[in-house]
């Protein structure tokens, strides 16, 4: 009997450890609905449960010994279990998986490893991790920790967007009884060094700014150290960089968490009032939403009107602005030096740009970065690049610049990094930091601007009458020599007499009010011959009006003017764009086009960010679409028009990116039968203007030919025409000559195609260009033969070298008195 109690005892204690709760999960003890696992240090939990008031039943982590119950993370978020199913279990399956099944051993959620591994335990670890581990190697194989759900636990990494399958990010539940993925996600950005972004769906919520080795800059201590906590640890660049937590005492129950709503908190157990306490949070306040002001604007917090243009920038939209609504930004009040074209800045100041310093804020989104270069090197870069709106020093990062709109940026009570603004010399009053002045400065400045204003209206009153008096109140215009030898008067009548023109005639009155009386923030471009604004009719139609300018009784512009509303009105083709109508009031020559989308297209060619956007399919279409509107030009309409200006200014792109040729204020007409004529006023920009109309004035369709060839290198090439190659000094189309010449044109093409498979294509499109670009107008082919050459497979003939354009170079100041910009049309006049 003493024998038999003994047994009985001992295998009671041997008994006894099976029906305590373990931390292993094994092929040959699964866990039902009722049962779970726990960490050894008892601070985690694993188990099924129903969050809240749901029908669902899930999987999930918790912390054990809390009494507020908080789900840590869940397995089968999308993949619930219904609550009437009794029957579900976690087990390991013989290929080594873990698999929730339900009621009727039907797999509902599963790890998915690939291969066969018999031999696998599943372990809920002391940092709340669920592992697989490979008990023969002693690997881990799958482990929760990679796949997060709305937490992140010390030990944790944050990762990149870009990474697949959303490893390392967390995923908000849509609301606090339904774990599913919500709107909201957290992760770190791809680009160098990174930032810590919250997402709704693809919009950024909240940003914390770039990593400067130790923390987020746009994150300002709330504590002494709390930096101290975070470390980033590179990857390679393919998955880019993680972001983990990790404790500073081994007691502390502390963990990051989204919210339904998209709120990042930093949670922690305060024993004290035994509930959950918040550290920190984002988004906090209002200035910490995402571009709640817009571009260049400013949010203060402590500021009733929170929001403010930067200094040298106004409000987009006086009228939104006034009513709190920010979103749209502001826009610059004046032109960089770098932006006025020659024409500008002969008639202005050339005063140089200046650097605004702002003190203590949360840096812009959208930066470039250049590692190790010093603060004055930063400066000098910024200075010489016109692209370039602002930079930062930044211990840590060094040197960071700005080329796109400056986003996102708050004011910080304490802390926050400096940013140097870039002004115009017009908008660099010291007395005023971001809009504001002392009010000393300001009565200085009103009591000078009325008696400015005074002395104004009293000179302008003068000059009237003595005007009046002299011109006995005449209301025709003067007469003026041009090449036509016609008058304004003339013109007038041309424009609007004649049997075929219908153009709609716009008041002046009515075109200020849709440019916003011709403002900067409307201002699309410039030209030699005037500036280009956007504007919106009643009717919801936008439009790009061009307002030409009219330099002097005998200048340039109107004959220009004459030429775009008699010969483009009677113009239909979808390769030209479309002449809506025009105003002719007093001094005013203003026309009116259909509005294209992505405005010009040199805006995206020579960008390094857009030109990316310009894939070979974009461009050839394009470079056909140019090819198709010259045809027309030159033999199916119902004038023959020799252009004269084409360049890539003058190309402007719909919202489908397709070409339509613009700018007809220097075509010439000709007869049908006519094949040159000459003219003494030689007008175009240089660098895409013929040898024979350049030295001599010659005119025929092989003028725009030639433009065409150099158009087509800039197109397969990315680079402007009047770029030169710094290792040989010479031209582009003399160094694509050469390139094609030893077989090497394939360096000629934009390194952004590389990988396109358009090389037979973009070779033979160079070849073209090279035949389009020939010296003498017989060696050249038609714009029909051009692009009948570029759709077939026949061979094409060979380009002879190109003398005119094969010049050396001694230094950059001789190229820079050799040509104009490509943006700006000039005159040459030139007797013959």
């Amino acid at each position: 009997m003493g024998r038999l109690y003994i047994t009985c005892l001992y295998i009671l204690i041997i008994a006894l450890p099976n029906c305590t709760a373990t931390d292993i999960l094994s092929k040959d003890s699964p866990i039902s609905i009722t049962q779970t696992l726990v960490s050894s240090n008892q601070v985690y939990e694993l188990g099924f449960f129903i969050p809240g008031n749901s029908t669902n039943r899930y999987l999930g982590i918790w912390f054990k010994n809390i009494t507020a119950k908080k789900i840590i993370w869940v397995a089968n978020r999308e993949n619930p279990l219904s609550v009437s199913d009794d029957g579900s279990s976690l087990t390991i399956s013989d290929d080594g998986n873990l698999r929730i099944l339900d009621g009727q051993d039907k797999t509902v959620w599963s790890t998915g490893l690939r291969g066969h591994f018999n031999e696998t335990i599943a372990q809920l670890t002391d940092m709340g991790d669920f592992c697989i581990n490979d008990t023969l190697s002693g690997s881990i194989l799958w482990e929760s920790f990679d796949y997060p759900g709305n937490v992140l636990l010390p030990g944790m990494k944050l990762g990149t967007k870009v990474n697949i399958k959303g490893k390392h990010l967390l995923s908000s539940w849509k609301n606090d009884d339904d774990p599913t993925p919500g709107n909201f996600m957290v992760g770190l950005s791809a680009e160098q060094p990174p930032q810590v972004f919250i997402w709704d769906d693809s919009k950024p919520k909240w940003r914390g700014g770039p990593w400067d080795g130790g923390k987020f800059v746009g994150i300002p201590e709330q504590y002494p150290g709390y930096s101290n906590q975070i470390a980033l640890m590179p990857r390679n660049s393919q998955e880019g960089a993680y972001l983990s937590i990790h404790q500073l005492y081994s007691s502390d129950i502390q963990w990051l968490y989204l919210q339904p709503n998209g709120v990042f908190q930093l949670k922690y157990w305060d024993d004290n009032i035994n509930t959950w306490d918040i550290n920190w949070e984002a988004p906090a306040k209002l200035c910490d939403v995402y571009g709640v002001c817009g571009a260049f604007a400013i949010c203060n917090n402590t500021k009733r009107g929170m929001c403010e243009c930067l200094k040298g920038f106004v409000p987009h939209s006086n009228d939104e602005w006034s009513k709190g609504n920010w979103t749209r930004g502001c826009v610059r009040r004046s032109e960089l030096l770098c932006e006025k074209n020659e024409t500008s800045l002969a008639f202005g100041k050339t005063k140089p740009d200046t650097f605004w310093e702002i003190r203590g804020i949360k840096l812009p989104d959208y930066y470039i970065y250049f590692p190790n270069m010093g603060n004055d090197t930063c400066q000098q870069w910024c200075l010489g690049n016109c692209s370039c709106k602002a930079y930062a020093y930044v211990p840590g990062i060094y040197c960071m610049a700005w080329t796109d709109e400056l986003m996102d940026i708050e004011k910080f009570q304490q802390g926050g990094e400096n940013l140097f603004l870039r002004l115009s010399y017009a908008d660099s009053d010291p007395n005023t930091n971001l809009g504001e002045k002392t009010n000393t400065t300001k009565v200085i400045i009103s009591l000078t601007t009325i008696g400015g204003v005074l002395l104004l209206c009293g000179f302008a009153f003068c000059t009237y009458r003595w005007t009046t008096y002299k011109k006995g109140r005449k209301t025709n215009l003067d007469h003026f020599n041009s090449e036509d030898g016609l008058s304004r008067d003339t013109l007038q009548e041309d424009a609007l007499r004649q049997e075929s023109f219908e153009l709609p005639i716009f008041q002046f009155k009515q075109i200020l009010v849709v440019t916003d009386n011709f403002s900067y923030k409307n201002k699309l471009g410039e030209g030699g011959f005037g500036a280009v604004y956007k504007g919106m009719l009643d009717d919801g139609q936008q439009i790009a009006v061009k307002r030409l300018r009219l330099l002097g009784n005998f200048g340039q512009g109107t004959e220009e003017f004459k030429n775009e509303i008699v010969l483009i009105s009677k113009l239909q083709h979808r390769n030209l764009v479309k002449l809506l109508g025009c105003c002719m009031e007093g001094e005013e020559r203003l026309l009116i086009y259909e509005y294209m989308t992505n405005k010009s297209l040199d805006t995206f060619l020579f960008d390094p960010k857009k030109r990316k956007q310009l894939d070979w399919p974009t461009r050839f279409n394009i470079i056909q679409g140019i090819g198709r509107g010259l045809i027309y030009l030159h033999r199916d309409s119902c004038l023959r028009i020799i252009h004269r200006d084409l360049k890539c200014s003058n190309i402007l792109l719909d919202e489908k990116m397709n070409p339509k040729i613009s700018d007809f204020g220097l075509a010439r007409s000709f007869q049908i039968t006519q094949e040159h004529a000459n003219t003494s006023r030689i007008v175009g920009t240089y660098g895409y203007m013929s040898p024979e109309y350049a030295m001599g004035g010659v005119i025929s369709e092989k003028s725009d030919v030639f433009s065409y060839g150099v158009m087509l290198l800039e197109i397969i090439s990315g680079k402007r025409n009047t770029e030169f190659i710094h290792q040989e000094q010479i031209y582009p189309l003399a160094h694509a000559w050469e390139s094609w010449k030893e077989g090497r044109g394939i360096e000629l093409m934009d390194p952004v195609l590389e990988g396109s498979g358009c090389v037979s294509e973009g070779l033979r499109c160079i070849q073209v260009a090279l035949l389009c670009a020939q010296d003498l107008p017989k060696d050249r082919p038609t714009m029909t033969e051009a692009i009948s050459m570029l759709s077939s497979e026949t061979e094409l003939p060979k380009p002879k070298e190109p003398l005119f354009t094969l010049q050396r170079l001694s230094s950059g100041q001789e190229f820079q008195n050799m040509c104009s910009s490509n943006a700006i049309t000039i005159s040459m006049i030139e007797g013959r």
